[in-house]
């Protein structure tokens, strides 16, 4: 089964930060939106960050500022970085790589923001 490759998660103080990582099949990846995706328990999943395939960053409003996204083409990588980190940005946080006609996904990492 294909899928994505996520790391970086973590435990990190308030004011921290973490950079994940998501490894896509080499194949998918130069026409592939990558995007992330949180849930934190008891919540729904929210939509965090995006970069399309030609470098093009949406983030959240409640992210911006702290959280970017960046693709590195030659590693078929994408990285979330996300600086300042919060308690309420605590969340298992999954990558979905968006190929227009399906969809691959992470296995989600687990970020909490805890001192």
């Amino acid at each position: 089964q294909v899928h994505l490759v996520e790391s970086g998660g973590g435990l990190v103080q308030p004011g921290g930060s973490l950079r994940l990582s998501c490894r896509a099949p080499e194949e998918f990846f130069t026409r592939a939106t990558m995007a992330w995706y949180r849930q934190a328990p008891g919540k729904q999943r929210e939509y965090v960050a995006s970069i399309n395939s030609d470098g093009r960053v949406t983030v959240q409003d409640s992210v911006k500022g702290r959280f970017t996204v960046s693709r590195d083409t030659a590693e078929h990588t994408a990285y979330l970085q996300m600086d300042s980190l919060e308690p309420a940005d605590t969340a298992v946080y999954t990558c979905i790589a968006d190929l227009g006609n399906g969809r691959l996904r992470g296995q989600g990492t687990q970020v909490t923001v805890s001192s």
